[in-house]
């Protein structure tokens, strides 16, 4: 006779029986079974999104009719060119955008360093008659590496100085020489949630421009890019939008800026007549001016299919409802299975500065995952010490959150037990 299941376990159960949201995981390709069995729980979505279950299907019909007996006609009978513009349009409203605003290509660093450069650009713009220098770049100092990376190439190449600073200092630290500031809007390693608008605002009282990184937002939180004025903002596809490992990244450009924006990389696809041969550079009106180069069909297209699971009346605000509550059920399942004081959680508590994943600290966080993978559960560990949960709410549900707990406590166990050996 089986053992009674643990109160989280029924409660789980329940949760997801009332889950409006439950229905989505039918449309990508997991692993069967309840989560209760050993099958995997894939908590990586942070880092690379499942497969949607249309993408197989769209991408050989690319490939053998578009590509294969079509060829070059697919430019236009299938609509290859108009594909950025087209599946930026298909993000917008996951943003809080109008139409017209994003284009997708490129990979997020290439997009970073067109819409850091382009935001200095603006700032001399503006304040060029007035004589001001703005010659500086602030920067989110707890950002992914590229971030950083790019942030520095770009002030040399504009003859600014970066000032790398904590999102939570920004504020103070702007003044008339701050040209632009690069911020994340989730922090990749805790899974805090920066706050938006605010800091738009102190960006845009200190005369500035603000660019916003949204690859851990995107898809998982609503953002309200139009609604909070931001001017400039960049993101991958391939983690809560679930376009694939490698899937193009996209630029957002307020409309009211896009006659203003100067990209640093002028391509022939972003001319005002890319057939024209000219050897003079004419930028494109709209958002078109931050294509460059040749698009990436197959993956672009890819990805326009994953974006279908969005089609159905899914809102981001009813997946920010269920992120939150599974992400606090899993919390709560943490602290009833492991013992006190064994993991810490860096994840902020407050549901203002929370995003859709949780960070535990964690000592031998590296052999923890390790062994947590080999058991079913997929998560990732970032060094030194952390261990990451991503919660996607269109595939994850409760009962994949209570085995994901009961799993570390047995595995904090298992390692307990092999250290004292």
């Amino acid at each position: 006779m089986s053992e009674p299941m643990s109160e989280p376990r029924l409660r789980a159960k329940e949760l997801d029986a009332a889950d409006g949201l439950a229905a989505k995981r039918a449309g990508f390709v997991l692993d069967a079974g309840d989560g209760e069995s050993g099958d995997a729980v894939y908590l990586d979505g942070n880092s690379l999104g499942a497969l949607p279950v249309a993408v197989p299907g769209r991408v050989e019909d690319v490939v053998r009719r578009q590509w294969g007996e079509l060829r070059i006609r697919s430019w236009t009978e299938s609509g290859w060119w108009t594909a950025p513009e087209r599946i930026g349009d298909r993000i917008a409203p996951l943003v809080g955008a109008a139409a017209g605003q994003i284009v997708v290509g490129d990979s997020t660093s290439v997009n970073v360093f067109k819409a850091v450069v382009g935001a200095v650009r603006l700032a001399r713009l503006t304040d060029g008659a007035a004589g001001t220098a703005r010659d500086e770049i602030v920067a989110d100092a707890t950002t992914f590496p590229t971030d950083g990376y790019i942030a520095e190439s770009a002030a040399r190449m504009t003859g600014c100085t970066l000032r790398p600073v904590p999102p939570s200092e920004v504020p103070g630290a702007l003044g008339d020489r701050t040209a632009a500031v690069l911020l994340n809007h989730v922090d990749y390693r805790t899974g805090r949630l920066h706050d938006l608008p605010s800091l738009t605002a102190a960006v845009h009282a200190a005369g500035a421009y603000v660019v916003w990184d949204l690859c851990h937002s995107a898809g998982a939180l609503p953002v309200g890019l139009d609604e909070h004025g931001v001017d400039l903002a960049v993101g991958c596809t391939y983690k809560y939008l679930n376009g694939g490992p490698g899937s193009p990244a996209y630029l957002y450009v307020r409309a009211e800026l896009q006659d203003r924006f100067d990209s640093p990389l002028p391509g022939w696809n972003s001319h005002a007549e890319p057939f024209g041969m000219r050897p003079e550079y004419a930028p494109a009106p709209g958002a078109l001016r931050g294509r460059v180069g040749t698009p990436d069909i197959l993956s672009l297209l890819a990805l326009e299919a994953a974006l279908d699971v969005w089609d159905d009346g899914v809102t981001v605000e009813a997946v920010r409802a269920k992120s939150l509550a599974l992400t606090d059920f899993f919390l709560e399942c943490v602290e009833a299975y492991l013992p006190e004081g064994r993991v810490e959680c860096v994840t902020p508590r407050a549901h203002r500065e929370r995003g859709s994943q949780i960070a535990l600290r964690c000592r031998d966080a590296g052999d923890v995952m390790r062994r947590l993978i080999e058991r079913g559960v997929v998560g990732d560990f970032r060094p030194p010490d952390v261990l990451r949960f991503g919660f996607t709410p269109l595939y994850v549900g409760f009962v994949d959150a209570e085995r994901a707990a009961r799993v570390l406590a047995e595995v904090l166990t298992e390692a307990e037990a092999d250290s004292e050996a």
